[in-house]
């Protein structure tokens, strides 16, 4: 089956042009391990590896933001050694990436409550955001703990705090306020849902799914779907 695209609106009646910013939701780390006869982790190990691969090559494609959600705020219901498993991976992650993060001038973003993970991995998660702070290259942003729905609930409390409740209002306390708009939203493994990631920032972006599973999912994948937001027309609602 080929990559099958969705957009949601119906074009602009121009080239989309070059994509600043993409979203991706890694999905099919345990059905790759699966069709292997293998167990769920070795697929999230594997997951792991592609991370790398595609953080790279949105560096050197040029990317301003990338961001992978990583752990969804529904995932707490997966049995414990999984979560366990997940969570051992990420402190890896991080313990041995924040090097090449720091030389390459990528900084590191966590959208979601990642306050509420273990005391351990917040103590690591804040080093690497400090580390990265200034780095103005891409952005590598990470949702962990992450449900969109509960992000715009806390947006639309914070902006009620400071006055009228208006779309920009929301949008200035979503947790990706800091980043270019989403352009291009991506999901693996052939599943067509969102999955409650990035449901505000999603309303006009373009979408691209395809059946490749999130540890085959290679650069010319991701150059692919990028080649193919560049051929698309946006209106945004307009004519």
């Amino acid at each position: 089956m080929t990559p099958i695209a969705a957009s949601i609106g119906d074009g602009d009646g121009g080239s989309a042009g070059k994509a600043r910013h993409v979203a991706i939701i890694m999905d099919g780390n345990g059905r790759w391990a699966k069709k292997r006869m293998m167990p769920r982790a070795f697929g999230h190990k594997r997951g792991v590896d592609t991370v790398r691969e595609i953080a790279r090559a949105a560096r050197e494609m040029g990317l301003e933001a990338l961001t992978l959600y990583a752990f969804s705020s529904e995932n707490w219901k997966r049995p414990a050694d999984e979560i366990s498993d997940l969570m051992g991976m990420l402190r890896s992650f991080i313990r041995s990436d924040l090097e090449e993060f720091v030389a390459n001038n990528v900084r590191l973003r966590i959208i979601g409550d990642y306050q509420a993970l273990a005391p351990d991995i917040v103590e690591l998660i804040d080093d690497a955001i400090a580390r990265t702070a200034a780095n103005d290259g891409t952005t590598l942003a990470i949702a962990l703990n992450y449900g969109s729905q509960q992000e715009i609930a806390r947006a639309a409390a914070r902006a009620a705090e400071k006055g009228p409740i208006t779309p920009e209002a929301i949008e200035a306390e979503l947790d990706t306020a800091c980043l270019p708009p989403l352009d291009l939203l991506i999901r693996t493994s052939g599943e067509i849902r969102l999955s409650n990631f990035l449901l505000w920032q999603a309303a006009y972006a373009e979408m691209w799914f395809t059946d490749v599973l999130w540890p085959d999912f290679k650069p010319a994948h991701l150059a692919e779907a990028l080649a193919q937001f560049t051929s698309r027309e946006r209106r945004f609602g307009g004519r």
